[in-house]
């Protein structure tokens, strides 16, 4: 398959589209109007068995338009960019606008919160979309993988995949701005048997760059350990103790709080954290640093999806709560300013007490070691919380055992006041860089 490297060419393009788009919105009335588009191209090669499963190219975009006839909005899409395309997918916006209920709350946000020359974050590094070269990749993860022991002794297969794409917003205010992209990827998921019984696990990286994803027989090989650990899991009895949610797991833990202070929780008055703005919700240790601009990572943007500037924002302040994540139609029903999380947050820095996991398990001494969740039964409103688990029983800050078919429980206000501890051994694979964390304790329920 042949493929257009030139992808700043290929920019160039769609931002004529949208420019088009934007202008004919104008052309038939709309009062305002933004236009959005984000385009890949990618190869994806899944294996099982060391046999070829699937060999995807995928190349795919469409442009999103959404116009706005006083405070009616009308949206629709288009993947063709040709004129007449363009021009019927915003005569078709601008009749649904016509058709909706006004909502004083809509409209673009504000004009002098819109990005200005916008930084280069070193975000577009492509690799090869060669097939040959992805099955080989994935063929030498899973290899290494079925080689390592025999209580490995099936495979959910192996993945390599290699995006590059990009990504152009534009609005009546004048603004038109976009930026290349690529991610790149290698999995693979083995099974273990030991006295008639199966456990599961699996290892991945991901990357802007290619050529950090480390080896594939490295994947392969942390693949089937992550599996042979698990192997003679036990039950625990129901109890309350100490518990460690591994670093892989962290991310997921205080993506909780995203949850709950964004915007969109808060109009609807259906978060734990409503009007708690200015309250103590962590330890006073503990602050969180939402860092948008940091080169070449995964979260990192120049700008959201309304256009707004990213910036470096103090999310939690020695364990305070110190800003909400507002878009601009949150803002204007809340009486808030926008703070650029229209599509979600971007790179967060949790900082940590001791610098590996380690250190959390000998300060634990005697609990849990959760290295797996199951389920989201996690009650935003309320901040109740209960998942199914697995992970290692821990004495005297020694792992023991691994422990299987169990629920651990709590309430997020407890569970956030009552982190201990946090180790700096971050999984970078995140957009959170949060490592281990220590709670205090848990409910356990076992048999």
């Amino acid at each position: 398959m042949a493929v257009d490297n030139d992808i700043f060419d290929e920019l160039a393009r769609v931002k004529e589209s949208v420019a088009k788009a934007l202008d004919s919105a104008k052309r038939h009335g709309a009062s305002s109007a933004e236009v959005s588009m984000s385009k890949q191209t990618g190869l994806c090669v899944s294996t099982r068995l060391r046999e070829v499963e699937t060999v995807e190219f995928n190349h795919d975009g469409a442009l999103g338009i959404s116009v706005y006839c006083g405070n009616r909005k009308g949206s629709s899409s288009t993947s063709d960019l040709s004129e007449s395309a363009i021009e019927s997918a915003v005569k078709a916006a601008i009749s649904i606008a016509k058709h909706t209920s006004e909502d004083p709350y809509n409209g673009l946000a504000d004009a002098d919160l819109m990005v200005t020359n916008p930084p280069d974050l070193d975000l577009y590094h492509p690799g090869s979309l060669d097939p040959q070269f992805a099955i080989e990749q994935a063929l030498a993860a899973e290899d290494a993988a079925l080689s390592y022991s025999e209580e490995i002794t099936n495979s959910d297969g192996a993945s390599y995949n290699s995006h590059q794409g990009l990504r152009v917003y534009g609005n009546s205010h004048g603004l038109l701005e976009g930026y290349p992209s690529t991610r790149h990827s290698l999995s693979c998921v083995t099974i273990g048997e030991r006295n008639g019984e199966m456990e599961r696990d699996y290892d991945y990286a991901v990357s802007r760059y290619p050529n950090k994803l480390g080896s594939p027989k490295l994947i392969g090989e942390k693949a089937a350990q992550h599996t042979i650990d698990r192997l003679g899991a036990r039950k625990l009895e129901t109890m309350t103790v100490p518990v460690v949610i591994d670093a892989s797991l962290s991310a997921g833990f205080i993506g909780h709080l995203v949850s709950a202070i964004g915007g969109g929780s808060l109009y609807r008055k259906a978060s734990f954290l409503l009007d708690r703005k200015g309250e103590q919700i962590f330890p006073s240790w503990l602050s969180i640093e939402e860092k948008p601009h940091l080169k070449g990572y995964l979260a990192s943007t120049p700008f959201d999806h309304e256009g707004l500037a990213t910036k470096d924002l103090t999310v939690i302040d020695n364990g305070v709560l110190a800003s909400y994540l507002i878009t601009s139609y949150a803002g204007r029903k809340l009486n808030m300013q926008p703070t650029g999380h229209a599509g979600g947050t971007h790179t967060w820095l949790v900082n940590n007490t001791v610098a590996e996991q380690s250190e959390l398990l000998k300060q634990m001494g005697t609990g849990l070691l959760v290295t797996d969740l199951m389920g989201s039964s996690v009650n935003i409103i309320t901040g109740d919380y209960s998942r199914g688990a697995a992970g290692f029983w821990v004495e005297n800050g020694v792992i023991q055992y691994p422990v299987h078919e169990i629920t651990i429980a709590g309430n997020l206000n407890d569970m956030y006041k009552n982190i201990v501890a946090i180790s700096g051994d971050v999984d970078e694979r995140k957009s959170t860089l949060c490592g281990s964390i220590l709670l205090e304790e848990m409910k356990v329920a076992g048999n």
